[in-house]
């Protein structure tokens, strides 16, 4: 799998929102600022344009170890394709870029994940899942809501628990049996 395609899987990015600028990224305090996010012109054949976030606010993402490993592997791979170009580079000092520096199309990106999704057995998995794997395996894990959703960029965190109340009634049930577990190694002793 590609560096591009894993960090949406590892780390809940919106697919707009991945191929940020690299001086986005700290990478001595593993911390990644989204400030703005990929927007393709409407007609056929469009140009990319980086653009501020949706909701105009930037945040700043704790990136997980293995993400900004894959971000580090990527940024040698842009300095040996930046060599191997010359000329022809394209200097946007993007995260994820093409062979010359420039936007990696969306198809090609598409292409790539559903390829990946196909050979795992999953074909209908679409971006956004993994972004719905990744609020659900944040709140699992322990995450509070509120990290949960200045993580994935949500407004409020009244939105966040709207989306995944079926999660937080999981969290419920599980509460009360470790409540049961202590309620039951009080009475034995």
């Amino acid at each position: 799998m590609n560096p591009c395609t894993r960090s949406l899987c590892l780390q809940g990015f919106g697919r707009e929102k991945f191929w940020g600028s690299r001086d986005c990224v700290d990478f001595e305090h593993g911390m990644l600022l989204i400030k703005q996010q990929l927007c393709h012109a409407r007609q056929a054949g469009g140009s990319c344009y980086l653009s501020s976030t949706k909701n105009n606010k930037s945040r700043c993402l704790a990136l997980a170890p293995s993400v900004l490993r894959l971000f580090r592997m990527q940024k040698l791979k842009q300095n040996r394709q930046r060599l191997e170009a010359g000329d022809l580079w394209t200097e946007n000092n993007l995260v994820f870029s093409n062979s010359t520096g420039g936007f990696l199309s969306y198809r090609t990106v598409y292409d790539c994940f559903k390829r990946v999704m196909k050979k795992i057995g999953s074909p209908a998995t679409t971006f956004h899942d993994l972004r719905h794997t990744y609020a659900v395996l944040s709140l699992k894990g322990g995450d509070d809501i509120k990290t949960t959703q200045e993580n994935l960029g949500h407004a409020t965190p009244e939105f966040t628990l709207n989306v995944y109340a079926h999660v937080t009634s999981q969290m419920k049930r599980d509460s009360a049996d470790r409540m049961e577990k202590m309620i039951q190694e009080v009475s034995a002793g």
